[in-house]
């Protein structure tokens, strides 16, 4: 079954889903998956730069979350405490994985809109598909601070201070980080980025799915008779596995 008929409830609050979570409905759990799987698939892809890796991440993240729970005192939203746990999973995965390699490990729109309507032909849609793989090779060569700041912000549209809380860094960082990449950005593509940032490191149910289907089956869940509500999380890049 997809996402489109797994996925939780968007309107349940962060407390609820947590008790739920704590009281053993393994449903909340798989709730909360698939309502922060995208982003916090968006967040490790930008530091690793690489898919199966950011599953990887997402799923250890997902096992720590799950173990640290019970200290989650609401202090922050649920959102913000899941990317730090993401953020640093995947710092430690790409050291362990990477050691010779330097990292930033500092964690101290643009708009364009274009016209949505454009005419789909197998033609614009090939445009659209080699002007996306464009785009996602730049995000790829920004720094690594300046390349996670943007996915936050442009793609998944958070604010100064939602982004600076996710990550540990000051507003004042986290402004002029972004606005260093909407510059690089801006001057390796021109005009075209602003119409195309919702297809870039995009998430599609294939990958929310087995994304929630290896945590539960590491962690033990059962999922015998899935709900039947609307999906919040949609629409990805192809997986390698």
């Amino acid at each position: 079954m997809t996402i489109a008929a797994r996925a939780g409830s968007s309107s349940e609050p962060d407390s609820a889903l947590v008790e739920r979570i704590l009281a053993g409905d393994p449903f909340a759990f798989e709730r909360m998956m698939r309502r922060h799987n995208r982003r916090l698939f968006r967040v490790a892809r930008s530091i690793l730069r690489d898919d199966a890796e950011a599953e990887d991440a997402v799923q250890d993240s997902y096992i720590e979350a799950h173990r640290a729970l019970r200290g989650f005192r609401g202090e922050s939203r649920l959102s913000t405490w899941l990317t730090r746990i993401v953020v640093n999973r995947a710092l430690a995965q790409r050291r362990a994985r990477h050691p010779g390699e330097h990292t930033e490990t500092d964690p101290d729109t643009l708009v364009d809109s274009g016209n949505a309507e454009t005419l789909q032909t197998p033609e614009t849609q090939a445009m659209r598909a080699e002007l996306r793989r464009i785009i996602e090779a730049s995000i790829d060569h920004l720094p690594e601070a300046h390349r996670t700041v943007f996915m936050l912000r442009a793609v998944e549209g958070l604010s100064v201070d939602e982004t600076a809380a996710a990550l540990g860094i000051s507003a004042g960082n986290t402004k002029v980080r972004f606005l260093r990449a909407r510059a690089h950005l801006r001057e390796t593509l021109g005009q075209h980025i602003g119409t195309l940032l919702e297809d870039v490191f995009s998430f599609d149910g294939e990958r929310c799915d087995r994304i929630v289907a290896h945590v539960c089956a590491r962690l033990g869940l059962t999922l015998s008779a899935p709900p039947t509500l609307p999906a919040q999380d949609a629409p990805p890049l192809s997986h390698r596995h």
